[in-house]
């Protein structure tokens, strides 16, 4: 009876231990909706209020009108899709199944290619895109994305093909499938866990990539959403309502993407580990 009376004791102070964690780290959040529909005049107020009756949708109203948030969207989508789909599943594939010349070396350039801080690409990337006239251009973003991301993405998917049986590509093999058949085919279902998971480390770094947007994108209405905030920010004041409602905004395609995502990847295993 003590033995019941005392686990029972420790599953409450862990549950309720396991609330305060998540109440503290989701508090920025509600602070950062509520702070999002507040006037200018509550929102700068010493008094602290989480809900009033004054509420304001100029905030959102200014962020849409921007367009930042569908420029971001347009750039890490197809940036993703190129990176995965058409760059590091059939490249990370090829290295994992055969044997070529240089194999290893490419895998020590992919390795040491992440070694280097960003920065120092900036310029060589900014005058390089000026003379192919890709600064200020939706494609030379895009370029650059999936340039800094493709090397990881392959890295990380070759070490997943690894775990996949080569049988599977022999049976395929004997089944009529091409090499692009049987990675789009039959890899590609299989290893929907790992793309996944790429898919959400290439759109995660994508969205959240500030320094490129802000050498590149020149005019205003084509900016994403980190350079789009930061704008709000200016030498003497700043906006706090409107960086309040841009953070929301920003953050509601990241919250919806990994959603999906986390259910994607769990139904991926799960229906991997049925199989016979």
């Amino acid at each position: 009876m003590k033995k019941n009376i005392l686990g029972n004791i420790q599953d409450l102070v862990i549950v309720i231990v396991t609330f305060l964690v998540i109440g503290i780290m989701l508090f920025p959040f509600f602070w950062m909706v509520v702070s999002s529909v507040k006037p200018p005049d509550e929102l700068l107020s010493r008094s602290i209020r989480f809900v009033s009756g004054q509420f304001t949708w100029r905030n959102y109203k200014g962020i849409f009108e921007a367009g930042f948030l569908l420029n971001s969207i347009l750039v890490c989508s197809i940036s993703t899709g190129l990176c995965v789909y058409l760059i590091a599943l059939p490249a990370a594939y090829s290295i994992s199944r055969y044997k070529f010349p240089g194999k290893s070396l490419i895998v020590v350039i992919m390795g040491f290619t992440q070694m280097f801080p960003w920065i120092i690409l900036v310029t060589p990337v900014f005058m390089f895109f000026c003379i192919f006239h890709l600064v200020n251009s939706y494609l030379g973003l895009i370029i650059t994305y999936v340039a800094i991301t493709v090397p990881f993405s392959i890295y990380m998917l070759m070490g997943y093909f690894e775990t996949i049986p080569k049988n599977i590509d022999d049976a395929a093999a004997i089944d009529g499938c091409s090499t692009l058949g049987t990675i789009f085919r039959v890899i590609l279902p299989i290893s929907s866990p790992g793309l996944v998971a790429i898919a959400t480390y290439t759109f995660a770094i994508t969205w959240n990539e500030f320094l490129f947007a802000l050498t590149l994108m020149i005019q205003t209405e084509k900016k994403t959403v980190p350079v789009g905030i930061a704008n709000f920010l200016g030498q003497y004041s700043a906006d706090w309502g409107v960086v309040m409602a841009a953070s929301v905004v920003a953050a509601i395609p990241t919250v919806i993407f990994f959603t999906i995502i986390q259910r994607r990847l769990v139904g991926g295993l799960l229906a991997g580990s049925l199989k016979q």
